[in-house]
């Protein structure tokens, strides 16, 4: 992924797919939306697996099964927050031709960036450490291997979705968005078979309320699985070369088309974290399973409650989600170290690496479940660090040109990333005090 990302000139592979964005960003007549929408389908797609992986099971889950549908309201304002957010991450790339780490680096002197780098690559662990296990737990509940032969399983599958980076973007992409497809028709399979109480799914989706700490703790992994720090550096670079067009006239249209297609991705990935809090609640919760608090519980209660079907459809939708969220998350670690420091390793050297924490995890015997859901509250403290430079950019003219943001985008996302503050400071202070 980093490769395709680095080189501005597309593959062989990749010509067709940019002569067709070309061609539809100069002529809006000869072909209806839908298909001139097509070739700049893939982006936000990717990005978007983030917002789908491992943690959100485990944080959906854990939140579904304890508090029944009281937290859908967290999951639609943090999908609308992450709309905004990835829609400013690809302006910020198409503009300028740098994504967010390269910008940090030019603009912030070196001792902020060094600890900027430090810190977001302790976000692309976590990141990486939830998506491994989950992969591995994947693995291990549909074939019933251990769980660190369902990591070493894991490890190779992800070189492979990493190494279609050879042959263009266009071909990664579709890997990964057919992906995203087949866990949305999982989870539109197990709200089928679910039956939820949809006046009760409707009432919690509009009045935001909390009950206790537990359920604030939940609420922070909840947005730390949903916005994620890695994912906005990642969509940045993905679009710097993709498809190049300085002339303003078309710069414009390319971002309209991108903005569409974020809406799109990000929709479908919010329908699906809605539905995984769903089943829990509906499934668990309200038959009195309210203390399913792993994913393995999870797995094993389905058959019981709603049949096999329900129990293999989450598996497989749990091991398609960690592999291709744990590929993504290795290219967006990647993507990081380049960009703040210029570094360049072997994408397969990183994946070795990255791979050592889960596998220490899963050595000792830590409960998976659990380290998935302190990694997406780690994530939501790494969020203001990635979240304030990129408004810090785009609201300048002499970075965005006319592209800058008008006053009210800044505005709002300048109050997404105070609430993102507040909310952590309100959890430490529960986790220190709660009574």
């Amino acid at each position: 992924m980093s490769d395709v990302i680095a080189d501005s000139l597309p593959k062989p592979s990749d010509a067709k797919t940019v002569q067709n964005a070309l061609d539809a960003l100069g002529d809006t007549k000869k072909k209806n939306l839908l298909a001139r929408m097509f070739p700049f389908m893939g982006p936000a797609f990717i990005a978007s697996i983030a917002y789908v992986d491992p943690g959100n099971f485990a944080t959906n889950i854990q939140g579904g099964a304890q508090f029944g549908y009281l937290l859908i309201w967290v999951i639609v304002v943090s999908n609308m927050m992450a709309m905004l957010i990835q829609t400013l991450s690809a302006k910020l790339g198409l503009v300028t031709g740098l994504n967010l780490a390269e910008h940090c680096r030019e603009q912030f002197p070196k001792p902020v960036v060094i600890s900027m780098w430090v810190l977001m690559e302790i976000v692309a662990m976590s990141t990486d450490l939830a998506e491994f296990l989950g992969a591995a737990l994947g693995f291990q509940l549909m074939m019933g291997v251990p769980l660190l032969i369902g990591g070493l399983l894991t490890g190779v599958a992800t070189m492979l979705i990493l190494g279609l980076e050879r042959y263009g973007f266009r071909r990664l992409e579709a890997v990964i968005s057919s992906m995203v497809a087949m866990i949305a028709l999982c989870y539109l399979a197990e709200i089928f078979i679910a039956k939820p109480d949809w006046g009760l799914v409707l009432h919690n989706t509009i009045v935001p309320r909390f009950s206790g700490g537990e359920s604030v703790f939940l609420a922070c992994g909840i947005l730390g699985a949903t916005v994620m720090p890695h994912a906005i550096f990642l969509h940045s670079a993905l679009m710097q070369g993709r498809i190049v067009v300085r002339d303003k006239p078309r710069l414009k249209s390319l971002y309209r088309f991108e903005i569409g297609e974020i809406l799109i991705a990000m929709g479908i990935a919010s329908c699906v974290n809605a539905a995984m809090l769903i089943m829990a609640a509906s499934t668990f919760h309200q038959t009195g399973h309210s203390s399913i608090a792993t994913i393995e519980e999870a797995y094993r209660t389905l058959e019981p409650l709603l049949g096999s079907a329900a129990k293999w459809i989450f598996g497989l939708s749990l091991l398609v989600s960690g592999l291709s969220s744990s590929a993504v998350g290795t290219g967006a670690g990647q993507v990081i170290m380049q960009g703040f420091l210029k570094w360049h390793i072997p994408i397969w050297i990183r994946r070795l690496v990255t791979m050592a924490p889960a596998l220490v995890v899963i050595g000792i015997g830590l409960d998976p479940t659990r380290t998935l859901v302190m990694s997406q509250v780690v994530l939501s403290f790494g969020l203001p660090f990635a979240i304030i430079p990129l408004v810090m950019f785009t609201c300048r003219a002499d970075i965005m040109g006319e592209m800058v943001n008008k006053r009210i985008t800044t505005i709002t996302t300048s109050f997404i990333a105070a609430i993102i503050v507040v909310l952590n400071a309100y959890l430490i202070y529960k986790t220190a005090y709660p009574g």
